[in-house]
């Protein structure tokens, strides 16, 4: 795609607005496993042997703003958040950043809860980081008992994600939790005739799949019980999680080995800017010379890169949908 690429970045101190008009590199990581969307930017250290101080103007948990484009067709925000670290190193300085998520980065106090919902332990750590905040939960997962220890509130909002599978993720001040794949974000076509720069996915069928899901379960003694679904001799996908009934233990594997035994596609694939697409949103998938492979698929990941080279974006797929 022969374009101009623009783009802006801004930065909101409690003073003052800055624009940062170097740029060598920039990495927008958005993704339904990773809890937090992250931004990596990368700026050289000097301009015209001018060291750029950046530290002295701006830092931890100033506001930030990147906006991607080609010139005359789309410019729009791809990501905001926070500052979470600078680094100065190899002659670059580099800016991590996290979305709003970065505002749960806060020690809440200790509690065990028993028994819990999600809801129950989402609405206290909101309480204990900005009551504010709303909160959009439809996943009916209980644990038995729950222990918050010397944790930040976006630790125990990692350690839901990791147990039960669930999309978290913080939009317009509302925290939002719900099933895996149930988020629906938007709709997208692909096809590697017209907008697929990078066609890497493998069709599969599901009778050439063999997976085995394991969810461990740990007592309050260290003991250690399992419920496993499908097939050994496979792929093998192991979870730990807390005190839960042995009901929600099955819901959970059952679920993950079904969303995996699926004709279809897998692995990820490098588009464009155009079309717009982010983690949740349906990508069809449709090939002229290949039609039966034809399908649309929740997308998991998408991880965009503005370089010299222009903009690239690497869409990873996760399960299929529908035909």
């Amino acid at each position: 795609m022969n374009f101009e690429v623009i783009w802006e970045v801004i930065v909101r101190t409690e003073d003052e607005t800055w624009n940062l008009g170097l740029l060598s590199e920039c990495i927008i990581d958005k993704s339904v496993k990773n809890l937090a969307n992250t931004a990596t930017i990368v700026l050289p250290e000097a301009n015209f042997n001018q060291v750029l101080n950046l530290g002295q103007i701006i830092g931890r948990g100033d506001e930030i703003e990147i906006k991607l484009g080609y010139r005359g067709h789309q410019f729009r925000t791809e990501f905001k958040g926070y500052i979470k670290e600078i680094i100065t190193n190899d002659g670059s300085i580099k800016i991590e950043c996290e979305d709003s998520l970065f505002l749960f980065r806060v020690s809440v106090p200790n509690i065990q809860m028993k028994p819990a919902s999600i809801a129950q332990i989402a609405n206290y750590l909101i309480q204990n980081v900005d009551p504010t905040i709303n909160l959009i939960s439809d996943y009916t997962i209980d644990y038995e008992k729950f222990t918050i220890h010397h944790a930040t509130a976006f630790d125990v909002l990692k350690k839901l994600q990791e147990e039960t599978g669930a999309d978290i993720y913080f939009e317009n001040n509302t925290l939002h939790i719900h099933p895996a794949y149930t988020r629906k974000g938007g709709d997208v076509d692909y096809s590697p005739q017209i907008n697929i720069e990078n066609f890497g996915l493998e069709y599969k069928t599901a009778q050439d799949k063999r997976v085995e899901v394991v969810i461990e379960n740990v007592a309050l003694d260290g003991t250690i019980t399992s419920y496993t679904a499908g097939q050994p001799g496979g792929e093998k996908i192991t979870k730990r999680v807390g005190r839960m009934t042995p009901e929600t233990i099955k819901v959970i594997a059952e679920t993950e080995y079904k969303n995996r035994m699926t004709d279809g596609y897998e692995g990820s694939f490098d588009a464009w800017l155009i079309p717009y697409v982010e983690p949740s949103f349906t990508a069809g998938i449709y090939d002229s010379d290949y039609e039966y492979k034809d399908g649309r698929y929740y997308v998991d990941s998408v991880k965009t890169t503005l370089s010299e080279g222009g903009i690239v974006r690497n869409v990873q797929l996760g399960i299929k949908l529908s035909a």
